[in-house]
């Protein structure tokens, strides 16, 4: 790997993957993080660190949630040379009481930004909304394909954001002058319900999808009646919380300013994914 070599932490992730084949369309040099990869990475073991961060000029960063792991690993990455970080964060991080007690990723973003901020690095940090593709890749697909999703998220929306352009605007920051010292909110060009998400996604496939509010309380209920942890339950409970507030229906400018042009509407993205949901 040349010194122009960027690392892609979370590189088989939503955004990560979508990262690693922007840059390799580019023709730039990319190493995917992965405890899979070669060499390996892993969060939880530092001596996995040096060996993928070698040679590398700059980062896509994906924390972990839940671990303040971001802090010593800029620290690590700038002690070795990397000379750019762009960090992906989450909304709501400057909102007081945005994440509520139990989530996890709060504290993880809130740091991990104050980290990139003082490492002395050149630094931008995405703030995405909700991703769009949680319906067809993420935590939704299983209630989407059963027909019925179930989430404490009320008659809130969300400004449901494409992970296409979240790839877009960390590529152009990677690669592109004009980023650095910037923190970009990203979010689709409009705001849904759940209700509407399923909607939309019904009216294109032609799958029955139904949305059913439950009260935190029952949603918890739910969840560990299915095996799940009671802090695993309420974390995603909570995690939902800030749609039911009315905290996520907000639209952001960052697609917009980043790359010139506005962002990708949840009804591109439903079309886009079809194929996910005919199983």
């Amino acid at each position: 790997m040349t010194k122009q070599a960027i690392l892609v932490t979370g590189g088989t992730g939503k955004s990560g993957g979508r990262v690693v084949s922007l840059l390799r369309e580019r023709g730039v040099p990319v190493r995917v993080a992965a405890r899979s990869g070669a060499p390996r990475f892993d969060w939880r073991d530092r001596t996995t660190w040096d060996p993928a961060l070698a040679g590398v000029q700059a980062v896509y960063l994906v924390p972990l949630d839940g671990e303040l792991l971001t802090r010593p690993f800029v620290e690590r990455a700038a002690e070795l040379g990397v000379q750019r970080v762009v960090l992906l964060s989450g909304r709501g991080v400057d909102v007081p009481g945005y994440s509520g007690e139990a989530n996890v990723a709060g504290a993880t973003h809130v740091d991990g930004e104050r980290a990139v901020r003082d490492s002395g690095l050149a630094w931008t940090i995405l703030r995405p909304a909700w991703f769009a593709q949680n319906f067809s890749e993420g935590i939704f697909l299983d209630a989407v394909l059963a027909g019925e999703l179930r989430l404490p998220a009320g008659d809130g929306a969300a400004s449901f954001v494409d992970a296409e352009d979240i790839a877009a605007v960390a590529v152009a920051a990677l690669t592109e002058r004009g980023h650095v010292g910037e923190t970009y909110e990203l979010s689709g060009p409009r705001a849904l319900t759940l209700a509407e998400a399923a909607a939309e996604i019904s009216r294109t496939t032609g799958r029955d999808l139904g949305y059913v509010p439950l009260s935190p309380e029952q949603f918890v209920t739910e969840l560990t009646g299915r095996g799940w942890s009671l802090a695993e339950a309420e974390d995603y409970a909570e995690a939902v919380g800030p749609i039911r507030r009315g905290l996520d229906a907000h639209l952001s400018d960052g697609v917009q300013r980043a790359l010139g042009r506005p962002p990708r509407d949840f009804s591109a993205y439903v079309t886009a994914a079809v194929a996910a949901w005919r199983q």
